[in-house]
């Protein structure tokens, strides 16, 4: 008979091997940083996870951890839901319309190579040196992303439904919202699950734009400090807040979508 720890490990497994994994990690780390020359440039794990807790009564700079990551969620959130607005709207034009592909979708493939960080010079320009310029250039890391899956799910929609709702007499525009736009939202999530994670990487350069606040802040000024510790600590940051973000798009797509999950099965 199992014994009630071995069904927990059962039950559990996943969660234990990723414990397991960043356990053995952090202590790699901590004793390369301080058994090897490489503690010259490593700072030890322990002492990174000491000033990340710290951070959040002590600030750095002007604001706590708390107060960093939320300024930077503020520029990272206003962006996203443009860009899903605009992405959306732009992917489901280009692989319905065969008239807005030719004249779209070549302008789109030029721009799209085209990295977020490569824009701050015009983003400044054009925007200034307030949130106005954050914000394009997160959205732009955000964009490209949920445009491309959603044209790809408006292309792949299975054609033998297309021919059998207009059969049955719908209209293009009961096909669009009954049949492609529905057919799309896998495609449409995927794409928002990685551009969520994408322009929370792209604050790291949208807060290089003169900024004093938010976490990539604290990468810059780390850099700008010779401060290895902040530096690390910034990442610490953007890493688990990027983790907890793809983790609650992940969950928010599983109950929306469950439907397409019960397809699958």
């Amino acid at each position: 008979m199992e014994s009630a720890s071995s069904r927990f490990l059962k039950k559990n497994m996943a969660a234990v091997m990723t414990v397991v994994a960043f356990a053995s990690l952090l202590i790699v780390w901590e004793a390369v940083a301080r058994f090897t020359s490489a503690k010259m440039f490593l700072p030890p794990a322990s002492e990174i996870l000491w000033k990340f807790f710290e951070s959040f009564t002590v600030p750095i700079g002007k604001h706590t951890m708390l107060v960093h990551i939320g300024v930077s969620l503020y520029r990272v959130g206003v962006a996203f839901f443009f860009a899903t607005i605009a992405g959306i709207a732009l992917g489901v034009s280009m692989g319905y319309s065969k008239t807005v592909e030719a004249i779209i979708k070549p302008i789109f493939e030029f721009i799209r190579p085209i990295p977020p960080l490569a824009w701050i010079p015009m983003s400044i320009l054009w925007f200034g040196l307030g949130d106005q310029s954050k914000f394009f250039i997160i959205f732009l890391g955000c964009f490209c992303f949920i445009t491309v899956n959603t044209y790809d799910g408006t292309k792949n929609v299975d054609s033998v439904l297309l021919g059998a709702a207009r059969m049955l007499g719908a209209s293009e525009r009961q096909v669009f919202f009954r049949v492609v736009l529905p057919s799309s939202i896998p495609y449409i999530f995927a794409g928002l699950q990685i551009a969520i994670t994408a322009g929370w990487s792209a604050v790291v350069g949208a807060e290089m734009v003169r900024s004093d606040e938010g976490v990539g802040w604290l990468i810059v000024m780390g850099m700008t400090n010779g401060n290895t510790v902040q530096i690390m600590v910034g990442m610490l940051a953007i890493g688990l807040v990027g983790y907890v973000l793809a983790t609650a798009m992940a969950k928010l797509e599983g109950r929306l979508c469950i439907w397409n999950q019960q397809q699958g099965l």
